[in-house]
């Protein structure tokens, strides 16, 4: 049961990371739950499409990421609130060398489950928002083969270039993601410093690399 949530959720999270990359451009107008669910829709069709999305391929995934996540989300709030506190501590270099490997885990961990994404749908949650909100969270479930699965994204409303809501956290089954990190990273800050969080980092994304 528990390695079958395991996968439930790792398929999740991959879905979600990869609805995120779909577009590179968002709407400054556009609402935050049409975003999710245009880019749910559109990303869920990509990976029915490409066998090789489906057998998790980590370069193109890579490759994917690198040319559209980063006007997708806010991924430096992302790293930075998983790392936490430590965050503050680190030098300009050391926050590029955290985000950089933050995403490849991310991605490594979670690019073999997307051979689990087949024939899922999503369906929105009703949406409360205040006109004056900044910050929003948006619903859903995956729905599929076995029990629905959870999925609800945290956005924040960004102005100047490149202004519109972006996503900055996900909720998989009750789970979410950068609180899931934050404990191991703070336990690795406090034994090894900033320098050892991301030689941990390093050493995991070596070892995803070859498996």
């Amino acid at each position: 049961m528990k390695r079958r949530l395991l996968g439930q959720w790792a398929a999740s999270v991959v879905f979600a990371l990869s609805a995120v990359t779909s577009v590179s451009v968002w709407a400054a107008d556009e609402a935050p739950d049409a975003i999710v669910k245009r880019i749910s829709t559109d990303v869920l069709d990509s990976i029915k499409a490409d066998k090789t999305l489906q057998q998790g391929n980590v370069t193109k995934i890579m490759a994917l990421v690198d040319t559209k996540i980063m006007p997708s989300v806010n991924f430096q709030r992302m790293t930075a609130s998983a790392v936490g506190p430590g965050w503050r501590q680190a030098t300009p270099e050391q926050q590029k060398r955290l985000q950089d490997e933050f995403k490849t885990l991310l991605v490594r961990t979670y690019a073999g489950a997307l051979a689990q994404i087949s024939d899922q749908q999503v369906e929105m949650k009703p949406l409360r928002m205040a006109a004056d909100d900044k910050e929003v969270l948006v619903r859903t479930e995956v729905k599929g083969k076995g029990d629905p699965i959870q999925l609800d994204y945290r956005l924040e409303k960004t102005l100047g270039e490149g202004a519109g809501w972006k996503i900055f956290n996900l909720n998989v089954l009750g789970v979410w993601l950068v609180e899931t990190y934050r404990s191991q990273f703070a336990s690795e800050i406090n034994a090894k410093g900033v320098d050892g969080l991301i030689a941990t980092l390093v050493a995991r994304n070596q070892a995803n690399a070859k498996k």
